[in-house]
């Protein structure tokens, strides 16, 4: 049964699209085209190198535990805020206004923007110093150098605005789905295949029983392995929405990232298996055969990642200045990005992204509490301010934050999510019989489609 739609209040000025729903003809993503966006979306380097810091830190055994459990939930979760997207027709922007209220959801929009921003800025740097490794490695010291650096942010932040120029459908259903993802599917079978036989060449026995430093336990582990996929939580809804079913959306969704968070946390655990202690990713990678290539084609599909976060970024500026259209918000944003990337030290601000990026796990918890579950009757009256859902919102923050200080060891993100949404959950409207039967009739007549 799928969840029965409404707009939400319509507000003088020019049309918003971010918070009106998504009407039929436009929406065109099937299962395949779901699973092929976030499989690419799953795949970067950044998720190899933190399955790369997991194996030293936990061993082998409790490793792998961590990346199947954390990525089955985490991609769960993402699933089902796709599903809700999907159902609804609205964006990211368009589920906090029902849930908070159109006045106090804009600030967490507005921290969705400054966040993406951030990441956007933090993926061309990555795309940057990986082509800085391969022409060092091809080309020697002659590529290298602060004009290299400047060349090389410029020429990725070039290429993320052309893409932003076009149509996102376009480029999920043809770039993405034909082109991109075959490309990297062969990337990770080749690098997956090469060292695999490292270690088959070092013995299998041994690895599995090597163990950790203690440094991390097993549900931190399995915290920051949850991680990857719940960042991903403020985005996923502006892409459902294209969806042609709320079944589509969540399986597409569910499989697609949950084999690409897989393979990548894998292979990072397998180089740091089989590397040599304390060796960097991106240099371990380009040291097998084939490597350069490989590294090469991953770095394109990190584009991906970077046109999802401004995309994304792009249709909650919208919803805020709904006068410029989204394609404007989000060549605006790649330049910034870009300009950004020239000039910060994006290494010594990766914990402040972090720290930012936990403000959506209650944030989400509260929504899904609210919306994700149950026959909703949408149109009802929206509150300026709903003070309940915004006390759960906080108080959801100040526990993660708590339990990141006082108990790292439990993890912060998981027991977040569940508390927030329980108590979303228990405290939320019940419609009354007329307003649930005018849903349900609604719900029957669109059918699952």
């Amino acid at each position: 049964m799928s969840i029965p739609t409404a707009e939400l209040p319509a507000s003088p000025g020019p049309r918003n699209e971010a918070l009106t729903p998504m009407p039929a003809e436009d929406r065109a993503f099937g299962w395949s085209a779901h699973a092929s966006l976030w499989f690419s979306l799953g795949v970067g380097l950044l998720v190899m190198q933190v399955g790369a810091y997991l194996a030293p830190s936990v061993g082998t055994p409790q490793a792998m535990l961590a990346v199947l459990a954390g990525s089955v939930i985490g991609s769960g979760l993402l699933a089902w805020v796709a599903r809700l997207g999907c159902a609804s027709g609205l964006s990211s922007a368009g589920l906090m206004h029902l849930t908070y209220g159109r006045h106090f959801a804009r600030l967490p929009v507005f921290i969705n923007i400054v966040q993406l921003l951030g990441w956007t800025t933090f993926e061309i740097v990555i795309m940057r110093e990986g082509t800085l490794a391969i022409a060092r490695q091809a080309f020697g010291a002659a590529l290298d150098g602060p004009w290299a650096i400047a060349l090389y942010t410029l020429f990725w932040g070039a290429m993320l605005t052309a893409l932003l120029a076009g149509s996102m459908i376009t480029l999920v259903r043809r770039y993405v789905s034909r082109l991109g993802l075959p490309l990297v599917v062969l990337s990770l079978l080749w690098l997956s295949w090469q060292f695999a036989g490292r270690l088959h060449a070092s013995g299998l026995q041994a690895l599995w029983q090597r163990g950790g430093d203690g440094s991390m336990g097993l549900f931190a582990a399995l915290d920051l392995v949850i991680a990857m996929p719940v960042s991903w939580l403020p985005l996923v809804a502006d892409y459902a929405r294209y969806g042609r079913g709320p079944g589509a959306a969540l399986g597409g969704t569910w499989v697609g990232y949950t084999v690409a968070n897989v393979w990548c946390y894998g292979l990072g655990v397998l180089v740091a298996s089989v590397s040599a202690p304390g060796a960097e990713l991106v240099g371990a990678l380009l040291l097998a055969q084939g490597g350069l290539a490989a590294l090469g084609l991953i770095l394109v599909d990190e584009l991906d990642n970077a046109y999802g976060d401004l995309y994304s970024g792009a249709v909650s500026a919208h919803s805020l200045k709904p006068a410029w259209p989204v394609r404007r918000w989000a060549i605006l944003l790649s330049i910034a990005g870009t300009l950004l990337a020239l000039v910060l030290p994006m290494h010594s601000l990766e914990p402040f992204l972090l720290t930012l990026s936990s403000v959506f796990v209650p944030l989400y918890g509260v929504i899904l509490g609210r919306l994700g579950w149950g026959c909703q009757a949408w149109a009802a009256p929206q509150r300026n301010i709903d003070f309940g859902a915004a006390a759960l919102w906080v108080a959801g923050i100040v526990c993660y934050q708590a339990l990141a200080l006082r108990a790292p060891q439990l993890g912060s993100a998981l027991p977040t999510l569940v508390l927030t949404f329980v108590l979303a959950a228990l405290t939320r409207a019940r419609p009354d019989r007329r307003t649930a039967a005018a849903a349900q009739a609604v719900d029957q007549g669109r059918g699952t489609a």
